[in-house]
């Protein structure tokens, strides 16, 4: 694989499925290749909850765990030729209400159960991103109207919850239950746009 190597524009790898990130990046005019997971790479385990942990430091620890996996990942590949070296992007994003994470749905019944836990209630959403071992997080603050059990349904129904902290997708049909919102919205989407470029600058990219 040949990927970027104009040296005068700045560019990196984001080492993330998510097409929000991508979409947010493109936004910011930032170049970027995949860098994803091996077949063989149990990347999913990154992101097991440990007992006590709190949002906050689980945001970040699993940020920088997927950042130290992809540092890995890059330096494999190099060997095998056709891998330049760049900086390397990673973020994760957490729904907590109160005390406890709410993360992506293991199914339907599960994003049902977390959809009408946030049902007319405040929430947190962390999402922490990391540039070469440099790590900066964006807290939001959501207030939803009432759901009623009809429009969970239909909203699980959709599809979209699956794969989403929270089971939502602030982008997406959840944006009409949202009464308030305090903080980034692009960082409940995913990828906290501030945040990002500040990390982006000292590296070369203009804004």
């Amino acid at each position: 694989m040949t990927l970027l190597t104009t040296s005068h524009i700045p560019w990196l790898y984001l080492a993330s499925q998510s097409p929000r990130r991508r979409q947010l990046l493109d936004q910011l005019g930032v170049r970027h290749e995949l860098l994803l997971p091996d077949p063989d790479e149990d990347a999913e385990s990154l992101e097991a909850e440990r007992a006590g942990e709190s949002p906050e430091d689980y945001v970040q620890r699993v940020t920088l765990a997927k950042w130290h996996a992809s540092v890995q990942r890059l330096a494999r590949r190099a060997l095998q030729g056709g891998w330049t070296e760049a900086p390397i992007l990673c973020a994760d994003t957490t729904v907590a209400l109160g005390d406890d994470i709410l993360g992506k749905p293991n199914d339907a019944d599960h994003a049902a159960h977390m959809l009408t836990r946030l049902s007319g209630q405040a929430h947190r959403v962390l999402t922490a991103v990391v540039v070469n071992g440099v790590l900066r997080v964006s807290t939001s603050h959501v207030q939803w109207r009432h759901l009623s059990e009809d429009e969970i349904a239909r909203y699980v129904a959709s599809g979209e919850p699956m794969g989403k902290a929270g089971a939502y997708a602030i982008q997406g049909r959840s944006g009409a239950w949202t009464q308030h919102l305090n903080g980034s919205y692009s960082g409940i989407m995913g990828l906290p746009l501030f945040e990002t470029a500040e990390l982006l600058r000292p590296l070369g990219w203009d804004f």
